[in-house]
């Protein structure tokens, strides 16, 4: 009998001795303590003294409705997300001051797009010609006249003698003068203009702050005089001009500033015709430079946003008889 019941006892003393059971009978809290280091280990360690493990393991059993920690990984998961977020709740009980993860998250992504969001308020995509370092004074002329379509012959004056000091300055430096200039010729006003005296005529060659020669100075006094025969004879400097479009605005479909001309076909045309009429300095690429102010010719490239909004402006019935 001895000898028969001594394989038994071996092999009981074999199952009980199996890993199975070695692993099986391994206490709770180290097997979950090991999943919640992997899943969520600076929590556990913030909480380890308010909640141990062995009142964690506790409150799983009352709160699942199988009172084991050994069941399936899925259950397991189910129990280590109750138990993250029981430890989520006892830091909002003990700190209710602390914004959530959402709230941290939310700040986050307005600390991170408000540099973008500002640029979209305050600032948009341009010809490339602007860049962050142009006076303010020409990024307004760029938005909100250049490519304007211009029909009053007033206008059309100043924009004609701003053009022909190309010749000595940029546009910046132009702009930066213009509120003087509108007050020395009497807000280019043709009639005006036509007749100031030499007296006038000096005093404005003679302003430092505006270093004009003499010489510019009588061109736009004598280009007065001619824009007053061409009303006569056209019945607006407007007619005439926009006579050389077919009184529609040229839209042209540029990409890159290399693109953009100097001169065109119908501005060596406009100039060659302005200087039988007597005009002075209006060569092919200062008349150019006038009808990309005065909207005669939309020069933005497709990529600007003023493109699509001279466009919508050229569409509109002309309207300037």
């Amino acid at each position: 009998m001895s000898s028969k019941q001594s394989p038994k006892r071996n092999l009981s003393e074999k199952n009980i001795k199996s890993p199975s059971r070695e692993k099986d009978n391994k206490p709770c809290n180290s097997l979950l303590s090991r999943h919640l280091k992997k899943v969520y280990p600076v929590s556990l360690q913030k909480t380890c003294s308010t909640l141990s493990l062995s009142s964690l393991s506790l409150t799983l059993s009352e709160k699942s409705c199988d009172s084991s920690l050994s069941d399936s990984p899925r259950t397991l998961e189910q129990k280590i997300t109750l138990a993250l977020r029981l430890i989520k709740s006892n830091e909002r009980k003990e700190n209710p001051n602390s914004p959530s993860k959402e709230d941290l998250g939310k700040n986050n992504w307005i600390k991170k797009n408000r540099s973008d969001i500002d640029h979209d308020e305050q600032g948009f995509k341009r010809c490339n010609w602007i860049t962050k370092n142009s006076d303010k004074l020409y990024v307004q002329f760029h938005d909100e006249c250049w490519g304007v379509p211009v029909y009053d012959d007033q206008q059309l004056f100043e924009l004609l003698a701003l053009s022909g000091m190309l010749m000595d300055f940029n546009w910046t430096e132009i702009l930066k003068r213009k509120e003087q200039l509108r007050e020395l010729f009497a807000g280019f006003n043709p009639a005006t203009v036509s007749k100031m005296s030499e007296n006038e005529i000096t005093d404005i060659a003679d302003n430092k702050t505006l270093t004009l020669s003499e010489c510019r100075v009588r061109c736009i006094v004598d280009n007065a005089k001619c824009m007053l025969k061409i009303v006569k004879e056209y019945g607006s400097f407007s007619s005439y001009v926009w006579n050389y479009v077919n009184y529609k605005p040229v839209i042209n479909k540029f990409r890159h500033p290399r693109n953009v001309p100097l001169r065109s076909a119908k501005a060596e045309a406009m100039s060659k015709d302005m200087q039988k009429h007597g005009f002075r300095f209006v060569g092919p690429v200062i008349v150019y430079s006038f009808m990309q102010a005065a909207g005669l010719t939309i020069d933005h490239l497709v990529d600007c946003y003023r493109y699509r909004e001279c466009i919508n402006l050229a569409e509109r019935p002309w309207r300037h008889v």
